[in-house]
């Protein structure tokens, strides 16, 4: 077809990059599971990926198809803002193609291709002989989860680039400004050798010293040919610490080997082609990259400087190699001022075109008579008014923050709003006067840099109110400015009601716009303009200072009008109310954590008391604090005897693809029943057992539990009964869990074929390489692996395919509306029949109607478990009710 393959990866706006490899591999498994014909095209309608497919009919199915049907479809996708979707007939009646247009951050990224055959039903035109087909209902709803799913991995994924992106370009230009700054101090200290009366080795050994620090190479000398053409004289040299000499093999240059060099520059760098004894004279003394320049005198060469590193694949840069001709023309102009001292002109000459080429302002100043008596050509051009007007002297030297031991200062030209860098030297010059070197260096860029750092330390990066910490520190200052003065102030604490609902409802770019339009609003409130605080998440708090204190009712009433009326949100209103905490200062508290400790408690109190609500702080809000200490109390209590508190309750799991759906096992459910505050839920003892450090052994209780329970149910006449335990994030990361989840089955002695440890998907992709070793070496046990909440995290297909897993359990998200909604069924059906593919199984947990249970008929799904077959219950009602039932393997 008339696609050309494009093989590299797609990169959109410099920022995101498209794994091709990856794409083909989505690709061919979703091809396969799905009996499809799929490629991908780029932004410019470029083949991006090889078709997809029976490796046997892809030849038939492109000789089939009309090119300029295809292409019509994919240029509706990729260059038409409306349609992001389509599906069209073809000339066979069983043959459909679709295209589906990928956008990230609202510009096309690639497209998809995806062509069906549906089984021959004996219609005219009808395409035969086909063996990998597809229903031509079940083509629209694998195109939908195409769609989904590629909205959902690469929308998610530029999110992240660009935030990696905007990182890397920051510490890029910080870095640039850095070297920029370093080159500069390294000339500033090369160019004042130019007066120096030093003998001229003393000095090419010095600027080899800044040249040879600054570039970071390892060996520099300045070589001389012998008078007599035999060997040569080194006049300077600069070896890296930590290097040695390379002087023992130094002659073997000889005399040919400067004919070669010549009167030209020569450089050579790891992959320069040479003459093969050059190089092997180079790769003897362990050089790996050199640069040799010759040094003329009186328009002879007479000396050359070589610029030598040992460092593997070391390139050089235009950069270095400018720079060391600079160094190499001062050394050329003290050797050329040693022989013609008396021409001060030509000295002159030679500094003059140094100090035009090394990329920073330069001005040099008389000490005796505070004339200026030299300017470079950047000075010229970026100071010409200041020059002119004499202001220069007054801007850099009188007006700014002098360090005399550095002779370094930072000035802000406000006119400009510019930052510069300037470095001062005393030094004498060619004619032999005292004179005043002044380096200086734009640093606005840097500056500007530094300021936006700050900024994202004290600011919601979202929102951009300030955050907790500048929270903490401003309460800090404001509760003492107000005893200072007698006065009173207070700290309001808000937390949105039910903002979860509609973050996770209209996704979370609505949310996130909500977020900013709720600050944006309370910011404009009069008396707290500038003391609005984001702590997280949906929660923020405002400060009163003593000085606004005296309208407080008045801002609280602001505060309760924002959230009275509703936020136009994807092309509606929605109401998103708040609950409100308040305490005031000094008389309530005088401490930063004290006062928010109190203002989240009247909050929450708030909250509980019907949301939309304020309450103040009294001592009586405490004792809501207290009830988790008391369940921390108690739970410490419980797990420093024998956990017996910690009960195991059995859901049963069902095989329906067997007559009458007989139990195959059961999933292990932890409840807490305290014998001083009764029954618990889960959702309010797990989070504070893992805050507590206790998940851990309650874990390996329940673990031991199930593994004892499971044993006794194979032994009394269900050896094939299995059993699944949870495992939270907690456990999976300790160094030492799977040598206690062997040592445990070794203790109680069940069969591991019969244990099946559950994790959850968002767990098993967080660190995927860590997980999979985890797992690999839990499965080495004999255990069974299982991938709990499915569909609930942003794992590929691929992720599925590298996890060792044995059993995958779909969420009971998609169960809810099972039975009425065509994506939760193409979505279930689809992991079945990857299941099917990958040889693992698949268990549907939530069942709770009826309808749910019939939707999962004729779809790859064997074990079920939800209420509509059974509740969680004790061991004792589990085996009274399944241990008498007769089950299979």
């Amino acid at each position: 077809m008339g696609f050309d393959r494009d093989s590299k990866d797609s990169d959109l706006s410099g920022k995101f990059m498209i794994d091709t490899a990856k794409l083909q591999e989505l690709q061919d498994v979703y091809a396969q599971v799905a009996n499809l014909f799929i490629f991908c095209v780029d932004e410019n309608g470029k083949r991006m990926t090889e078709m997809s497919g029976n490796p046997e009919e892809i030849s038939r199915v492109v000789s089939l198809l009309d090119e300029m049907q295809l292409r019509a479809a994919i240029n509706r996708v990729l260059f038409n803002s409306v349609e992001e979707q389509v599906i069209e007939d073809t000339e066979y009646p069983n043959m459909k193609i679709a295209t589906i247009g990928v956008r990230i951050g609202g510009t096309p990224a690639f497209a998809w291709f995806i062509c069906g055959v549906a089984p021959d039903e004996g219609r005219e035109n009808d395409v035969t002989n086909f063996e990998c087909t597809i229903p031509l209902y079940k083509f629209n709803a694998s195109v939908d989860l195409v769609r989904e799913v590629s909205k959902r991995i690469y929308g998610e994924s530029y999110l992240a680039a660009n935030a990696v992106a905007d990182a890397k370009r920051a510490k890029s230009s910080t870095e640039e400004m850095q070297k920029a700054l370093q080159r500069s101090e390294a000339m500033t200290g090369i160019v004042s050798q130019l007066a120096s009366d030093e003998s001229f080795e003393v000095i090419s050994n010095t600027v080899l010293d800044y040249t040879g620090r600054y570039s970071d190479i390892s060996h520099a000398y300045v070589l001389r040919p012998n008078r007599d053409g035999n060997g040569i004289e080194i006049i300077g040299s600069y070896v890296s610490p930590g290097e040695s000499p390379l002087d023992p093999v130094i002659d073997i240059t000889s005399q040919s080997f400067f004919a070669q060099i010549g009167d030209q520059t020569k450089i050579i760098s790891y992959r320069t082609h040479i003459e093969e004894k050059t190089r092997d004279w180079l790769d003897s003394i362990g050089i790996s990259a050199a640069i040799a320049i010759p040094i003329s005198i009186n328009g002879k060469t007479a000396m050359y400087a070589f610029y030598l590193d040992n460092k593997l694949g070391r390139e050089w840069g235009l950069d270095e190699v400018k720079f060391f001709g600079d160094a190499t023309k001062v050394i050329q102009s003290s050797a050329t001022n040693r022989i013609q001292r008396n021409s001060i002109t030509s000295s002159y000459k030679s500094l003059e075109t140094i100090l035009d080429n090394v990329g920073s302002v330069i001005y040099v100043r008389d000490v005796n008579s505070s004339n200026i008596v030299y300017v470079n050509r950047m000075c010229k051009n970026t100071f010409e008014q200041e020059l002119s007007s004499g202001a220069i002297v007054g801007l850099f030297e009188e007006s700014s923050r002098y360090n005399t031991a550095s002779s370094y200062r930072e000035v802000n030209y406000k006119e400009k709003n510019r930052w510069y860098d300037v470095t001062s030297t005393n030094m004498t010059w060619v004619d032999g006067r005292k004179v005043v070197l002044y380096a200086i260096i734009d640093v606005t860029e840097k500056k500007q840099y530094q300021r936006k750092i700050e900024q994202q330390a004290n600011n919601d990066f979202l929102t951009g109110l300030y955050n907790r910490m500048c929270c903490e520190r401003d309460l800090l200052r404001i509760v003492d400015e107000a005893k200072e003065c007698g006065g009173k102030g207070a700290v309001i604490y808000l937390d949105l009601d039910d903002f979860k609902h509609i973050n996770d409802g209209l996704g979370h770019q609505y949310g996130d716009v909500l977020l900013k339009a709720i600050s944006n609003s309370l910011t404009r409130i009069n008396g707290v303009e500038n003391t609005c605080y984001r702590m997280g998440g949906d929660e923020f708090v405002i400060l009163v200072p003593h000085t606004s204190y005296g309208r407080f009712e008045e801002i609280i009433e602001n505060i309760r009008t924002v959230f009275n009326k509703p936020w136009f949100l994807k092309g509606a209103d929605y109401y998103c109310t708040s609950s409100i905490g308040i305490v005031t200062f000094p008389d309530e508290g005088e401490t930063v954590q004290d006062l928010i400790r109190k203002a989240d408690i009247a909050m929450y109190s708030a909250k509980k008391s019907g949301k939309n609500k304020l309450a103040h702080y009294t001592d009586s809000s405490d004792v809501e604090a207290y009830k988790r200490l008391d369940m921390e109390k108690s739970m410490r209590a419980a797990t420093a005897t024998d956990y017996e508190q910690f009960e195991v309750y059995y859901q049963p799991i069902v095989d329906i693809k067997k007559p009458g759906n007989p139990c195959t096992g059961a999933e292990a459910l932890i409840r807490w029943n305290s014998t001083e505050l009764g029954f618990i839920s889960p959702g309010d003892f797990i989070p504070l057992a893992e805050y507590l450090g206790l998940i851990n052994p309650i874990g390996l209780h329940v673990l031991k539990k199930a593994c004892e329970a499971v044993k006794y149910w194979n032994e009394n006449g269900h050896p094939y009964y299995k059993v699944n335990v949870n495992l939270s994030v907690v456990q999976l990361m300790q160094n030492d869990i799977v040598e206690n989840i062997g040592k445990t089955i070794n203790e109680i002695g069940v069969n591991p074929r019969n244990l099946t440890l559950e994790v959850t998907e968002s767990l098993a992709i967080n660190d995927m390489n860590r997980m999979k070793k985890i797992l690999g070496a839990i499965k080495q046990l004999g255990i069974r692996i299982a991938l709990d909440d499915f569909g609930t995290g942003y794992s590929s297909l691929n992720h599925i395919r590298e996890i060792p897993l044995d059993v995958i359990k779909v969420d009971q998200t998609f169960v809810t509306d099972l039975a009425t909604d065509q994506y939760a069924q193409s979505f279930v059906r689809m992991i079945g029949e990857l299941a099917e593919a990958l040889g693992v199984r698949v268990c549907v947990e939530g069942i709770e109607t009826v309808e749910q249970f019939k939707a999962l008929e004729n779809m790859n799904v064997r074990m079920v478990q939800g209420f509509y077959f059974d509740k969680p219950m004790p061991r004792e009602e589990f085996e009274k009710k399944y241990l008498n039932q007769t089950t299979g393997g």
